[in-house]
């Protein structure tokens, strides 16, 4: 088997690195730890990654990238905005799901990125999470959502949406698509304006 990394070399090696990150911690992987599990001498990894944190950053900005590409979309699309939440939320759970390691590894490893590049990264999650700010604004605006805390509330739905990835089973009863629909149906039902009716009216 030739040490040097291919593109799939590389895809492979990104999976068993969010693997063990995962498992271990970031901080508790090595280089040498990452070439026992591809066997391949630790040399070989050289070739394609300067080091450890590459693999960090690779995984921590293609996720980020991928949440800012989807929200950006949702508020671009003139819906209301219970069809942008849910959408939101669909999209959000594609992502998480679609591999728990890596997202796990976004979820919590990030702290671990150097300057300037935890910086660049705190300002990728900060616009996503005003993303969904907009969306809850909007509901506002058009009378179809409480008035509430936008920034609490948007934190909820992202800490809610975000604990998928600790017990998301893909051989579990319920598809991606179902959760997210009874996760919208879940937050959507704590978010939306109740009709009073006064009890004093008389027809």
């Amino acid at each position: 088997m030739s040490e040097l990394l291919t593109t799939n070399r590389k895809e492979q090696l990104l999976e068993v690195a969010a693997k063990l990150f995962k498992q271990r911690g970031y901080a508790a992987t090595s280089m040498r730890d990452l070439a026992a599990e591809l066997g391949i001498e630790a040399a070989s990894l050289y070739h394609h990654i300067k080091s450890k944190e590459e693999i960090l950053e690779t995984i921590c900005f293609d996720l980020a990238s991928k949440f800012s590409n989807v929200i950006a979309e949702v508020n671009d699309i003139y819906f209301n905005a219970e069809e942008k939440l849910r959408t939101a939320i669909k999209n959000h759970v594609q992502i998480i799901t679609q591999n728990t390691n890596q997202s796990a590894v976004f979820l919590h490893e990030w702290r671990n990125l150097s300057e300037p590049k935890l910086s660049e990264f705190m300002k990728l999650r900060d616009a996503y999470e005003k993303g969904i700010r907009v969306i809850l604004k909007d509901g506002m605006n058009e009378d179809v959502f409480d008035d509430v805390d936008d920034k609490f509330a948007s934190l909820t739905i992202l800490s809610t949406v975000n604990w998928i990835n600790e017990w998301y089973n893909p051989n579990g009863k319920m598809s991606t698509e179902e959760i997210a629909q009874k996760l919208s149906d879940f937050i959507l039902g704590g978010l939306r304006k109740k009709m009073v009716t006064d009890i004093n009216y008389k027809p």
